[in-house]
């Protein structure tokens, strides 16, 4: 005797060959003694019998009967209009013919959405090390809705470049977990010259623009979804 889902059942043995009329008698018959239910409004049952693998009970299930879920929402940020919104830009002076440039699309692309002059706040740091303890502050402050990190690394002869690199990927990072304001990260990390200038303007576009835009979705995101 098994116990299912559909209540207490008797199954045959493995072992056992089965004639069809031994089916009708109690010793085999199946019993739903839980619901009073017509064989109508319960799910379809079958009883199968193969030889030499015993007996089975077989559910037959229409999409109806599949487990229904809620809605699923799907949350994303707005990227038709940042009107309103305040931004900063902390930008490194080094490499500053690269970073103008990376500046100068982001300003632009600001422009095109609407952020006016007045809510942009642009501040120059030394280097791209210097950019995550600035925006951090920049975060805390809960002035702006995101902060642009803006910088250019250029590989040399040295492992200098590995430790910039690092420090800054990190220190964005760190910016935003710590502030809570999105931080994004818009520093090139080029092997030569040539290709810091194919991404300001370039065959590559203008990551500083690319950069503006990541800002405003998240922003939005931020605005309208994610508010504490």
């Amino acid at each position: 005797m098994a116990t299912s889902a559909f209540g207490q059942c008797n199954l045959l043995p493995r072992t056992t060959t089965v004639n069809p009329t031994q089916l009708h008698s109690p010793r085999y018959s199946l019993s739903l003694p839980f619901h009073r239910q017509s064989l109508t409004s319960s799910p379809a049952l079958s009883f199968t019998q193969s030889q030499g693998l015993g007996s089975a009970i077989e559910r037959h299930c229409d999409r109806s009967d599949l487990f229904q879920t809620c809605a699923v929402r799907q949350l994303t940020g707005s990227v038709t209009s940042a009107k309103g919104h305040r931004f900063a830009i902390v930008v490194a002076r080094f490499n500053y013919l690269i970073t103008k440039k990376l500046l100068e699309g982001a300003l632009d692309t600001f422009k095109n959405y609407s952020v006016r002059e007045e809510d942009i706040d642009v501040v120059w740091v030394p280097g791209c090390f210097e950019i995550g303890v600035v925006a951090q502050q920049l975060g805390k402050s809960q002035k702006y809705q995101a902060i642009l990190c803006i910088g250019a690394v250029i590989r040399g002869d040295t492992s200098h470049y590995d430790a910039v690199v690092n420090a800054a990927t990190s220190g964005v990072l760190s910016a935003g977990l710590n502030s809570g304001t999105p931080c994004i990260f818009g520093v090139l990390t080029c092997d030569t010259l040539e290709q810091a200038f194919n991404r300001v303007g370039g065959k590559a576009g203008n990551k500083g623009a690319e950069t503006a835009l990541t800002a405003i979705e998240m922003a939005s995101l931020f605005e309208h979804h994610l508010k504490p």
